[in-house]
């Protein structure tokens, strides 16, 4: 007896949610092209925090969806002036209140999107400045009142963030970039998030580095939970 095909129900939703991933990576792409200090930024972030959410035993779903996030954190950019993105040097106070804006304007960009805002996209690109001390901005949360997806995402951006050239400063190396987020677990990040990457802090070690090795057992473990790697 022939296997009955998926239903046509099935097969969209399948392709709306590889759509929607696509576009989550080309908006992202979008807005690191305004800046060449942050070239693949977004890419690295929605890479990052997937691992990282894998290393916390999210499921599946949970995982593609902090992954997706990852890729449209810095949307709000867009609404950002580029004399405040390319700026050499300190911003001064409205340029900073400027910049400080763009997870709330990302917020506004995605939330039409339902199925993005039902997923709680949303909430992920609007809180991902958060700290997990209430430091953090826009709104000043605290511990898990900050989502968690952008408790996974705050770290990735961070440690990205740290590891790539940038207007005011150098690259920092990973040893360095390790020690700042030791220096801020319990404070700016969630120290649960911050233990998952330093337990395994020489596994990113070798993605940041794009080691073929790690990569390719890094894709060999997404595939065997059913996950294509993004490309």
């Amino acid at each position: 007896m022939p296997h009955a095909r998926p239903s046509c129900a099935v097969e969209s939703c399948v392709c709306i949610t590889d759509i929607l991933h696509q576009f989550a990576e080309s908006l992202g792409n979008a807005i690191d092209a305004k800046d060449p200090h942050t070239r693949r930024h977004s890419d690295e972030v929605a890479e990052l925090s997937r691992e990282l959410a894998r290393l916390l035993g999210c499921a599946q779903r949970q995982m593609e969806i902090i992954h997706l996030a990852g890729h449209l954190h810095d949307i709000g950019k867009i609404g950002v002036p580029d004399a405040a993105l390319r700026k050499r040097g300190p911003l001064n106070a409205g340029e900073w209140a400027a910049l400080r804006r763009h997870p709330e304007i990302g917020a506004e960009i995605v939330r039409p999107v339902l199925p993005l805002a039902e997923a709680g996209v949303v909430e992920m690109i609007l809180h991902h400045h958060e700290r997990f001390d209430g430091q953090g901005y826009p709104h000043g949360l605290a511990g898990t009142a900050v989502p968690f997806g952008a408790r996974v995402i705050t770290l990735a951006d961070s440690l990205s963030a740290m590891l790539q050239d940038r207007p005011y400063r150098p690259a920092l190396g990973f040893d360095a970039a390790v020690a700042e987020i030791v220096r801020g677990r319990g404070s700016q990040f969630d120290p649960e998030v911050a233990e998952a990457f330093l337990d395994h802090r020489e596994h990113f070690r070798a993605f940041c580095a794009g080691t073929p090795e790690t990569l390719a057992r890094m894709e060999s473990g997404l595939r065997g939970l059913g996950l294509a790697p993004a490309v």
